[in-house]
């Protein structure tokens, strides 16, 4: 008997703007290469697994999509008898699947319990399509490995000056230095500058650089990179990138340089891009050379990288080994929701790579890797490919969303912010929470002594790294002194001067500030702040910070509060002070990178006063305003609760198509002014504006954290970070973990090889996150 089914549905191939998940299961990491495969739905392209936990029923009965494409992936036996191309491309062409894999394939009418011919009329096309079309994750590893480059305004409107022919070869050098090689000709006016330092120690004095800078030139070719078939380095200065030149065989030739007798004699930046990106690894050895060994079981399943995404993984790491983030999401099969879309889903997401990472199904040695005196490689496990999570973290990031590396700490501010506003179940709450603390900031009147004290709630803090260069040793590179985490600490003790005029005596000396710790987190998040600035350019240093094992207070960072011998500014004087008091923590970041600080409050007042990530980007936005460095003029429209109920202002922001909700969020965040709301909901569009309404009603909230003392905190895991910037290198997670004694031991998470840690006191030296936990004495 035929299944009923199949003559009602209306089924349709996938179209290339729809996602078909046909690899992992969207609720869980079950695969296409379990022995039972994985059931693609028919209707919606949903994956759901099989094996124990059935997610693929659970899908037919919840959507009523009774019919499924069920695959199966088996491993090739390849037997390699050539050594691998040398890599030439950021484009890595890699084995097609078929080339690796043997695929089966079958179709099933789940509520019929019967297997159906895939040759049918109607089901050929649409199993055609779903085995075809590009998967979630192939189209996340298209995006890692090309790097698109286009043309710009500047190179399609170049002007060149009179030809003359330019000196070129062994004549060739920099016009303002002797170097001969990592030369950078002006296509406009035919000037020789030599390149940037680059890696692997490739000469550079930045002259071509300067060159651009100096006459307002654009675009230049890098001479060693030019090929025949026409293909060089092309860069524009004025846009800071590298481009691609359609006209580039007669803009050499201007400059008396033919395509066709050229030869290649330098790396391209490409080229020295992958070299570097490989070799921007942590040791997986020890100090005698041996391989450091695999470790497997619960809690220690790796994350395989899909393309410069070390940093998320890094940090996920480090989250899921938190007990707030395993009572929060390693919970019952039977507690989840039911979801339409799982894979569009954060709480489904984040409770799936909970189960991955923590059940310990997954964390297999690779078969496919077989060690052999030819080949003696360690079979490290696959890794899960968190694929679904990352596209929700990055949706609607102008960074995370691209396939670029970026930097791990804002990663985690920003996956902090999507979970707090996530929809959370009462009783299991936002494990978030347990980062969050208040800091309490004094302010003393240099001429009255009088006193103001105030609060801003936090999820971590920012230490300035004291940088003192050592002198310098011949054949290496610039190194800085080691410090301790204390003194990096003791800063937050250490007051500073600020101009302000006293609101109590009218004084323009200014006033002393110093912010402690008002209550302590559960956990503690620190950023090791070891970035000096050039030019604008933030640039990481890798400045050893020394931290110990053993738990340590912090009860001498705690405020004392009001002082019965402190007066405090009345309040009505209290009140003619700025309207606007930034957030310290944001605004030291901020001017820990160098900006100045009306800048720095001027981008967080524009943003709302959130955090320094979305000021910065505010910042940049803004550098060529003539009034950027104008005093700021703060908004009198009233307090933010009232303006955030302002029914004209609602209704104006209404009326440009935003929800009530995030106009009154918007109006809230920047005291009431519909100008700066505005560039508010467009600085914040993840925002639905979910208000705490019992807090508008009145309610009070109690504060977070505590300050019950003893504070002792003790390091728990670290993510470290190897590289001259911040948006490149590679990140690790160190993570202290009860493996097969009692005693803790370090472990390494590098992507997926997941491995007993070797010397990590040299590796806690490169730190950039820190996740301290509070040990309560007994």
């Amino acid at each position: 008997m035929a299944c009923s089914h199949l003559d009602v549905l209306s089924l349709s191939p996938p179209t290339p703007a729809q996602s078909v998940y046909r690899e992992d299961c969207t609720q869980c990491f079950d695969s296409i290469d379990d022995p039972d495969g994985l059931d693609v739905c028919l209707q919606c392209f949903n994956g759901g697994c099989t094996g124990l936990q059935t997610h693929s029923h659970l899908h037919s009965a919840l959507r009523n999509h009774p019919l499924a494409l069920n695959v199966r992936r088996t491993r090739k036996k390849v037997v390699k008898d050539e050594p691998p191309a040398k890599m030439t491309k950021l484009a890595i062409a890699a084995e097609t699947e078929s080339d690796r894999y043997d695929i089966t394939s079958s179709v099933k009418c789940l509520s019929c319990a019967k297997e159906l011919d895939k040759s049918d009329p109607k089901l050929a096309p649409v199993v055609d399509g779903i085995l075809k079309a590009n998967t979630f994750s192939r189209q996340e590893e298209v995006k890692a490995w090309e790097q698109e480059q286009t043309s710009c305004e500047h190179i399609l409107t170049l002007q060149q000056t009179e030809s003359r022919k330019i000196q070129s070869g062994d004549l060739g050098h920099c016009s303002k230095c002797d170097l001969k090689e990592n030369l950078w000709l002006c296509l406009e006016c035919g000037n020789l500058g030599c390149g940037r330092s680059q890696f692997g120690g490739v000469g550079g004095n930045s002259h071509g650089l300067a060159h651009a800078t100096e006459a307002n030139h654009g675009v230049a070719v890098k001479l060693g990179s030019i090929t025949p078939e026409g293909t060089a380095d092309v860069y524009c200065y004025q846009c800071d990138e590298e481009r691609v030149d359609s006209d580039l065989a007669a803009h050499l030739a201007h400059w008396g340089i033919i395509l066709s007798d050229q030869v290649k004699t330098e790396k391209s930046l490409t080229e020295m891009q992958i070299e570097q990106n490989l070799r921007w690894e942590f040791s997986m050895t020890t100090e005698d050379g041996r391989e450091l060994q695999p470790l497997l079981g619960p809690g220690l399943t790796g994350l395989k990288n899909l393309g410069n995404s070390c940093y998320l993984a890094s940090i996920l790491q480090c989250l899921f080994d938190l007990p707030a983030f395993q009572a929060r999401y390693n919970v019952p099969e039977r507690d989840l929701p039911n979801v339409d879309d799982p894979a569009q889903d954060l709480e489904t997401q984040l409770r799936k790579l909970a189960d991955g990472l923590l059940s310990g199904r997954y964390s297999k040695a690779d078969t496919d890797v077989v060690a052999s005196e030819d080949s003696p490689e360690i079979p490290y496990q696959k890794g899960l490919a968190p694929s679904m999570l990352k596209h929700l973290i990055g949706r609607g990031h102008p960074e995370f969303s691209s396939m670029r590396q970026q930097d791990s700490f804002e990663l985690l501010q920003h996956l902090i912010k999507l979970i707090t506003r996530d929809q959370h179940n009462v009783q299991l709450g936002d494990p978030t929470q347990h980062f969050r603390f208040v800091m309490e900031q004094r302010l003393q009147c240099l001429s009255c002594k009088k006193v103001r004290y105030s609060s801003t709630e936090q999820d971590s803090i920012f230490i300035d790294v004291p940088l003192e260069k050592l002198p310098p040793v011949e054949g290496q590179g610039e190194a800085y002194k080691p410090v301790t985490l204390k003194q990096c600490l003791d800063n937050l003790k250490t007051q500073e001067v600020v101009e302000l005029t006293c609101a109590g005596c009218g004084s323009k000396d200014g006033f002393m500030k110093r912010s402690l710790f008002k209550t302590f987190p559960t956990t503690l998040v620190v950023n090791a702040r070891k970035m000096t600035v050039e030019n604008w350019v933030p640039r990481k240093v890798d400045v050893p910070v020394i931290v110990g094992d053993e738990p340590f207070q912090l009860d001498e960072y705690l405020s004392p509060g009001h002082q019965a011998s402190e007066e405090l500014l009345p309040e009505e004087e209290a009140a003619a002070a700025p309207a606007f008091v930034p957030n310290e923590g944001a605004l030291d970041g901020l001017m820990g990178m160098g900006f100045p600080r009306n800048r720095c409050e001027k981008a967080l007042y524009a943003t709302g006063n959130t955090d320094a990530n979305t000021a910065m980007e505010w910042l940049f936005g803004h550098m060529e305003d003539p009034d950027i460095d104008e005093p700021l003029v703060v908004a009198t429209a009233g307090s933010g609760d009232s303006a955030a109920a302002d029914p004209e202002k609602i209704d104006m922001l209404v009326a440009m198509g935003f929800s009530t909700l995030q106009a009154r969020k918007a109006l809230k965040e920047t005291s009431g002014d519909i100008e700066r709301a505005i560039e508010w909901v467009f600085s914040h569009p993840d925002d639905q504006g979910d208000i705490d309404v019992g807090n508008e009603a009145g309610e009070n909230k109690a504060p977070a954290g505590s300050a019950e003392l003893p504070a002792n905190f003790q390091l728990h895991s670290i993510v470290c970070h190897k590289g001259t910037s911040i948006h490149a290198g590679h990140y690790v997670a160190f993570i202290r973990k009860i493996v097969d004694t009692q005693v803790p031991k370090w472990v390494l998470f590098n992507d997926e090889k997941v491995v007993e840690a070797g010397d990590v006191e040299e590796m806690k030296k490169t730190a950039y996150v820190y996740f301290f936990n509070r040990v309560i004495s007994t």
